[in-house]
């Protein structure tokens, strides 16, 4: 078997969702030091201040950055997370207040997406190995021992802990935590008065505030058929919004000619095929279009635009094998093709 692999991004808690953006923001004027980036994560993130640098304000950030990850890494032992795994069918775990406040929304979306989305997917994400050194393909017996351990019907939240009713059980929370991390990284932004910014957790992207002349902030959707960095269409919008990207193209191998790539299905076990590419969510929340960029993939295009109708300000983009994009309303409002091989076929 000839395997290759491609991860565009380093990671420590798997699982993470495909996010491919790159701001088409000119920072030339900005002022020296205005931007820091530093490896947490599991991948490279950066903060960019456009106006001023405040040292305190990016060590904030990032402490609290490194401080999320030494609670939810799954590939850590004594995190949280990792706690709560090892204990899986033995006893409940005492988890800090926002450990608990991100698996309660994990089972939200796995509630509403009929288990789509799944945060104890982790045995099946061991299983495949995708993003780490030794990637394969399982054979039908492994998956079948392991599927039935996917079932976030077996989390219980009680009184501040949190117990996986089943051995072998395990969390895996990389589809929402950087969605929370950037949630955080925008609180600190707020508290600390800061009229502007641009928060990138490996493509996980955040604009905060409005520009100071009053344009649209412009955001360049990866081609998922191109190299990285070479975009399809931009999105804009006047600020305070996240967008979040899962695909089929960051985090992948090949086996004797076959793509395989990370976003699994929770209902046979295999890389989900359905036709798309990509999506990208448009939203206020970065943990809700992180969860949700995970979620509609697994969905498929029409269970997803149903389900991310049905939500409140919140708006996709699905980009399709045959090179159309259809989207929600207020996502194709935002969006315009820079890449004359891709069409818009609406809803």
């Amino acid at each position: 078997m000839i395997v290759r692999q491609n991860n565009w991004a380093g990671r420590t808690i798997v699982h993470t969702p495909l996010i491919i953006f790159f701001l088409l923001v000119i920072l030339a004027c900005a002022p020296p030091g205005s931007r820091r980036s530093e490896f947490a994560l599991g991948t490279v993130c950066s903060v960019t201040l456009p106006d001023k640098a405040q040292e305190d304000v990016f060590s904030a950030i990032f402490a609290r950055l490194h401080e999320i990850e030494e609670r939810f890494s799954v590939s850590k032992d004594g995190t949280e997370v990792s706690n709560i795994n090892a204990k899986a069918g033995v006893e409940p775990v005492h988890v800090s207040a926002d450990v608990l406040a991100v698996i309660e929304r994990s089972l939200h979306y796995a509630r509403i997406s009929d288990g789509a989305f799944d945060p104890t997917i982790g045995p099946l994400v061991k299983l495949w190995g995708i993003g780490f050194d030794n990637p394969r393909v399982p054979t039908q017996t492994e998956m079948d021992a392991v599927l039935p351990l996917v079932n976030w019907r077996n989390v219980r939240i009680d009184a501040g802990s949190v117990f996986l009713t089943e051995a072998r059980m395990a969390l895996d929370l990389g589809g929402i935590v950087k969605g929370y991390a950037a949630d955080e990284a925008a609180r600190i932004l707020t508290e600390n008065k800061v009229k502007r910014a641009i928060v990138d957790l490996g493509g996980n992207v955040f604009v905060f505030g409005k520009k100071k002349d009053g344009s649209n902030w412009r955001i360049g959707v990866q081609n998922p058929l191109s190299e990285r960095g070479e975009s399809l269409g931009v999105i804009e919008t006047a600020g305070d919004k996240t967008m979040v990207t899962s695909g089929v193209y960051e985090r992948f191998f090949e086996a004797d000619g076959v793509h395989y790539h990370h976003i699994l299905s929770t209902e046979d076990g295999f890389p989900a095929r359905n036709g798309l590419l990509s999506v990208t969510v448009i939203a206020d929340s970065s943990i809700d279009a992180d969860a949700l960029s995970t979620t509609l993939f697994a969905l498929g295009f029409e269970k997803g635009v149903t389900l991310v109708e049905s939500l409140d300000n919140i708006d996709a983009l699905f980009i399709f094998e045959d090179k159309t994009v259809r989207g929600t309303h207020g996502a194709l409002q935002c969006f315009s093709l820079s890449d004359n091989e891709w069409t818009i076929s609406g809803r």
